[in-house]
């Protein structure tokens, strides 16, 4: 299996998806750009370990990322030429291991979204299953049980060479704040390798909810088991539990941990509502959690801060992606009303970015006559004297930097794009 995935073909796949993902150095510092020209000087050398299992990875880079609820996540960065024999693991791996995943698992597979687990979990809730448990594994990804993982591919690949390869990448040591740490346990994020291992691993999971007859959904280790009444949730929750313990050597954060009734749970960023139709009594709607509201927020206001030097264009540039990825993400929630107030607001900070770009008194006097204000009205707002969000909010800019003038600059409001990814 080794000269699979030395191939041609399979390389040259990796490396074009290696330089798709982009991203940061590893700890040799080296570009995704660079890559190419590495390789053509030391691919052959490269070649000749991997074929006689005398390479051994670099350490990875650790980066401590910030989470919403003010802690930090451990990210590891593989240097570039390890993500691409990753990358060329994993396509020599997941045709083997994809036809043994479930079919309620939904995370990094082919054809399967967050959108099918959360329609499949609404599903499961609208036809009755409302008591649900809900499991927070505890630093998943820093918990993986390395003997456990190279058992389970093992047990599917018996090439010794690629199982070597694979044993090295779980144990190459991560270098955090100047320290090199060795690793036992753990499968940090980062690397191609480390999605496809969890799916492994967890796995075993799904094959125990499916034996059992359980509802339920899972997407990477974020997962929840639907039920009809909460004295069989608890029953089952702790079987689970034990299950997770025992066998997966897996911790469960307790505090985050419980039943839930559909109102009070949370799936994926999205939340869910009793629905008011009539004739639907009992069914729920899908909304928008409130912590992501605020994360879309807070993005689209770093961006249209009016001190950050950019020009109009890349702004617009920048707010669109951030704008089109959340709305594909959340299309499937009832979310007209609330993207009407997001819209109205950003615009206004459009406008406040423009108001403070113009500076002077004069320079704004022009352009105010520029855009249709007579002479004296167009002196009288440059000379004023209301801060710039109040301007920003007023007739001053709302009757001269209309929707119309913003969308011809690229401006688009993401209710239309709401309605256009709904349509289709």
């Amino acid at each position: 299996m080794i000269n699979e995935l030395l191939t041609k073909e399979n390389m040259r796949m990796a490396y074009h998806q290696v330089v798709r993902n982009k991203g940061a150095g590893g700890i040799d510092k080296m570009q995704v750009h660079q890559l190419l020209a590495h390789l053509q000087d030391t691919w052959e050398t490269t070649k000749s370990k991997l074929e006689n299992g005398k390479f051994c990875p670099q350490p990875i880079k650790g980066v401590e990322i910030p989470k919403t609820n003010g802690k930090t996540r451990l990210l590891g960065i593989p240097t570039v030429e390890d993500r691409l024999i990753q990358q060329a693991m994993c396509q020599v791996l997941s045709p083997i291991f994809e036809p043994e995943f479930q079919e309620h698992s939904y995370g990094f597979r082919p054809n399967k979204n967050a959108q099918q687990a959360i329609s499949q979990a609404l599903s499961y809730i609208n036809e009755g299953y409302q008591d649900i448990i809900d499991i927070d594994l505890k630093s998943f990804f820093d918990e993986v049980e390395h003997a456990l993982v190279l058992e389970l591919v093992y047990a599917k690949v018996k090439c010794p060479k690629l199982l070597l390869l694979l044993k090295r990448y779980l144990r190459a040591p991560i270098l955090v704040n100047g320290k090199l740490c060795q690793r036992r346990k753990g499968v940090p994020q980062g690397g191609p390798l480390s999605l496809l291992l969890s799916n492994i691993l967890l796995n075993e999971l799904d094959k125990e909810l499916e034996k059992r007859g359980h509802k339920y959904i899972r997407y990477a280790d974020d997962f929840s088991i639907y039920l009809k009444s909460k004295q069989s949730a608890k029953r089952t929750g702790n079987s689970i539990y034990l299950f997770l313990k025992n066998k997966l050597k897996l911790p469960i954060n307790k505090e985050k941990s419980g039943i839930r009734r559909p109102f009070n749970f949370k799936a994926l960023g999205y939340g869910f509502v009793p629905t008011y139709k009539k004739g639907a009594k009992g069914k729920y709607q899908l909304v928008v959690d409130t912590k992501a509201w605020n994360r879309v927020k807070q993005s689209l206001k770093e961006v249209s801060r009016k001190t950050i030097p950019m020009s109009f264009d890349e702004r617009i540039k920048r707010l669109k992606s951030i704008q089109r990825g959340w709305v594909n993400y959340f299309k499937l929630a009832n979310i007209k009303g609330k993207l009407k107030k997001v819209d109205e607001w950003l615009r206004n900070r459009l406008r406040y970015c423009i108001w403070h770009h113009w500076k002077k008194p004069e320079r704004k006097r022009k352009n105010l006559i520029r855009l249709g204000i007579e002479k004296g009205q167009a002196y009288a707002w440059s000379r004023t004297r209301m801060g710039g969000w109040a301007v920003a909010c007023s007739p001053i800019l709302g009757t001269t930097i209309t929707i119309q003038r913003l969308e011809k600059r690229g401006y688009e409001s993401m209710l239309n794009l709401y309605k256009r990814s709904t349509e289709n």
